[in-house]
């Protein structure tokens, strides 16, 4: 096939909106882009952060599909449009929603459609942690780790903990729910006309990392496993699934009616899902044992690396190794950190709260001067503080903050930790303060790396992909600094949905192999960031603080959680 009369499509579903492009097949130009920002979700609807609560409605992502894609075919016209060949999506996980039979989100029922536990539990959400500690209690009373591939540590974030936690929580849920599937997984579904929910194929990416899905023991765990832990779980797996499939393959055909309400030909292939880092890391040209770090609210770690370079290898701590996740015929590995973009959120949120609380209500000046400073100050605050923080001389005393605002992913899952800052005194201000947290969150990547070269499977470089990459050079080339280590910056800023269209050409057989999609599609590097040599040594010191710390902060929490479940159970 002819990749120069081909166009296709990438759809990357992120946390607060979705982004669609459409490409050149043959050369990975961008001709189209389009941006829906989830309005029911802006409002945070069906969320309760002080429960760790955050659920998304299905209608917010079907209207995103039909806004974004539409906009996309109106801005390249129909000749274009016509030759659109396939359309594949990424999405965040594990994102999954309880479903009926037919695989439609109960949500969308009338009877739920205000219910957040008839939503999709987004990948942020933590309400399962008691239920993730169970498994992980669970998992040592049988001869096979069923959690060794996802690296010996079941996460509240992941499938099955929020699958527990939504069956036990709502009993009319409960009652209606026939399977649980991801939002990867749902969306091509949708688009293929699925009416049939043992039909639905489910991708090897969300179903090893997330599902504990694995040829080893033949596919899913058995079901003693499941109803040893909870009656509730009795004979869910046979309303899951057996098999899985890798990104490259294609769902199949996008309906007539799809077809015609995105304006789209009546013969674009559907391609796999899969998760966002997953496709933002071929988007962004992996390459064997370089991290593909996708920094955004969070950050997803993805490498690659030949099977032989695994083979006999288990992983500890991380969130998975799985034969073809990434690159079929390669072992992806993902790791990361549940908090990293959010983190400046927070701080931001902070100290913005006169703007919201008090200038808000002045009466000095109008309404729309009001508003238009809020705005403002509030798109100048990270820019400024990094600018000013930038300038500070670090030494081994400085404040010193841990990163775990969101709990930690990566290595060694607890979402029950919780962030500090140490070394506060009267000198201590806002500059310093944004400065120790974003040192927390290279601190929590080099965690990373470490983990990896400690278990065997070294990191030989670094690749920076999402919004934070391109947009703070501070962050970068502090990273750089911690790490020891150059980051390369991918000249993309829409790398899931880049890498999203790379697997739909794939899938469409424009190519055979996503690695020749890569190589012909892939828009290269527009930056590199190399470590100052005198700050390294310096770094490395507070690195051992910050373990310190982290290690101290984990046992008090650690004793305190202990002390608590002795009460309960006296």
């Amino acid at each position: 096939m002819n990749a120069s009369e081909n166009f296709v499509l990438g759809v990357d579903y992120g946390t607060d909106s979705v982004r669609t492009i459409i490409v050149n097949a043959a050369n990975g130009e961008e001709l189209a882009s389009s941006v829906f920002y989830y309005p029911r979700w802006k409002k945070q609807l069906y969320c309760n952060v002080n429960e760790n609560q955050f659920r998304q409605h299905p209608l917010d992502y079907i209207e995103g599909l039909e806004a974004t894609i539409k906009e996309c075919v109106a801005k390249v016209g129909p000749e274009i449009a016509s030759k659109i060949k396939a359309l594949s999506v990424d999405t965040t996980g594990s994102t999954p929603v309880a479903v009926d039979k037919t695989g439609t989100p109960l949500a969308l029922l009338p009877e739920f459609e205000e219910n957040p536990n008839a939503m999709f539990v987004l990948w942020k959400d933590h309400t399962g942690v008691g239920e993730a500690a169970e498994i992980n209690a669970h998992s040592e009373k049988f001869d096979i780790n069923y959690l060794q591939f996802v690296g010996g540590i079941y996460s509240s974030e992941w499938f099955w903990a929020k699958l527990l936690h939504v069956l036990r929580a709502d009993e009319k849920v409960r009652k209606a729910i026939y399977s649980f599937v991801e939002h990867c997984d749902w969306i091509p579904f949708l688009l293929t006309g699925g009416t049939d929910v043992h039909q639905m194929k489910r991708g090897v990416c969300s179903a090893g990392h997330k599902i504990l899905w694995a040829k080893e023991w033949g596919g899913l765990p058995p079901n003693e496993f499941f109803a040893s832990l909870d009656p509730l779980l009795d004979g869910f797996t046979d309303r899951l699934f057996k098999d899985t499939y890798a990104a490259d393959q294609a769902v199949g055909i996008i309906t007539k009616e799809w077809a015609n309400r995105l304006g789209l030909p009546e013969t674009t292939v559907i391609g796999m899902g899969a998760y966002d880092a997953h496709m933002g890391a071929v988007g962004g040209q992996i390459e064997p044992s370089h991290l593909s770090k996708v920094m955004g609210t969070s950050t997803c770690d993805m490498m690659v690396a030949p099977v032989k370079d695994v083979e006999g290898k288990l992983i500890k701590g991380i969130c998975g190794q799985v034969p073809g996740s990434v690159i079929p015929g390669m072992i992806g590995l993902e790791a990361g950190q549940s908090a990293f973009g959010d983190a400046y959120a927070w701080y931001k949120r902070l100290i913005s709260w006169p703007l919201q609380n008090i200038l808000s209500k002045s009466s000095l000046i109008d309404e729309a001067a009001k508003n238009q400073l809020i705005k403002e100050t509030e798109d100048a605050i990270i820019p400024e503080l990094s600018k000013l923080a930038s300038q500070i001389t670090v030494d081994e005393n400085s404040e010193l903050a841990v990163d775990w605002f969101n709990g930690r992913r990566t290595p060694d899952a607890n979402q029950l930790l919780t962030a500090s800052i140490t070394g506060l005194d009267l000198g201590s201000d806002a500059v310093r303060l944004f400065r120790a947290v974003v040192e927390s969150t290279c601190f929590g990547a080099k965690a990373i790396v470490e983990r990896f070269n400690e278990q065997g499977i070294p990191v030989k470089g670094l690749i920076g992909l999402g919004g934070v990459a391109k947009k703070s050079p501070f962050i970068m080339q502090m990273m750089a600094d911690v790490m020891n280590m150059p980051i390369r910056i991918h000249k993309s800023e829409q790398t899931c949905a880049l890498g999203a269209a790379m697997f739909a050409a794939t899938a469409a057989g424009v190519y055979s192999k996503v690695e020749q999609a890569m190589k012909a599609m892939g828009q290269g590097f527009d930056a590199e960031y190399h470590p100052d040599p005198a700050l390294v040594p310096v770094y490395q010191k507070r690195y051992e603080k910050y373990k310190e710390v982290g290690a101290f902060m984990e046992a008090q929490i650690t004793e305190q959680l202990s002390f608590e479940l002795s009460l309960m159970n006296a």
